[in-house]
């Protein structure tokens, strides 16, 4: 390769590779996926948007979805980010084939991990938990449809558990009332694995490890999204591999208390700020 064409091929992927990478939610619990994504990319540039003045999502139509997905994701292109993750399983499940067609950079979603939970399961039952928005799109049923076909699927709505959450309640008596009221059902059918089907769910596994039985396995989406948004920025030569301190970014257009304490163990090093967009 001639000496020019080296130079353009790295002055290329540096630009690329130096751009950050953009997150966003329907509120702060994306930032379950963002700490897989930061623990499996360290020195990546991130910029992470909680759109807590909207959430929940799930109650909202798909059409409402998909402006608030495209409002987010333009709003992110329009900062530089070189790939979007859609840390919402709403959003995902209801934008996600709109926003590939509309935005130039790749778009990662994420999706109810039902198809390990389907292959694994011994009891032939599982449970789902996930907000109505996710549970009733058709992406949902299509793959679901695909692998639960000899499985009984306990699906239950989350009402009520993404505002406790956005509110910092997590540990509060009416967040563990409810989980013990959505997981009653789950028990008498006797499943051995719980899909969580919302990204702020993860920070509800504390409180389900007291409430179910141990031979229970939960299985959230966050590692599998950051390994496929590694894979996605390998693949198009976007990868920042150089060892560096990145600047982690944070913006809420609602309170930023609760955004900040889920952050806490990353409080050195993330700046966190309210902003409209």
């Amino acid at each position: 390769m001639p000496a020019f064409s080296v130079g353009i091929f790295f002055y290329f992927y540096n630009m690329h590779a130096n751009k950050p990478i953009g997150v966003f939610d329907s509120g702060v619990g994306g930032t379950s996926i963002w700490k897989e994504i930061h623990s499996l990319m360290p020195y990546e540039d991130t910029i992470f948007l909680a759109d807590s003045a909207n959430a929940p999502y799930g109650n909202k139509s798909a059409d409402e979805i998909t402006a608030l997905s495209i409002k987010n994701t333009e709003y992110l292109v329009k900062l530089g980010c070189k790939i979007v993750v859609v840390a919402c399983n709403t959003a995902t499940t209801n934008a996600i084939q709109v926003l590939r067609k509309k935005f130039e950079v790749p778009i990662i979603g994420i999706e109810p991990a039902i198809k390990p939970a389907a292959l694994q399961t011994q009891s032939k039952s599982i449970g789902i938990l996930a907000t109505k928005g996710t549970l009733s799109s058709a992406l949902f049923h299509a793959t679901a449809k695909e692998f639960t076909k000899d499985i009984s699927v306990v699906e239950i709505i989350g009402e009520g558990l993404v505002p406790l959450i956005e509110q910092g309640e997590i540990h509060a008596p009416e967040t563990i009332a409810l989980l013990k009221t959505y997981t009653a059902p789950m028990l008498a059918a006797n499943i051995d694995y719980l899909v969580l089907g919302c990204s702020h769910y993860p920070y509800l596994i504390p409180i389900l490890n007291t409430l179910l039985p141990v031979h229970i396995k939960i299985i959230d989406s966050g590692l599998a999204v950051a390994k496929q948004t590694f894979t996605v920025l390998k693949d198009h030569q976007m990868l920042q591999e150089k060892q560096r301190i990145p600047l982690l970014q944070f913006y809420t257009n609602a309170e930023t208390e609760t955004l900040s304490f889920l952050l806490k163990e990353y409080s050195s090093k993330v700046s966190v700020a309210k902003k409209e967009f």
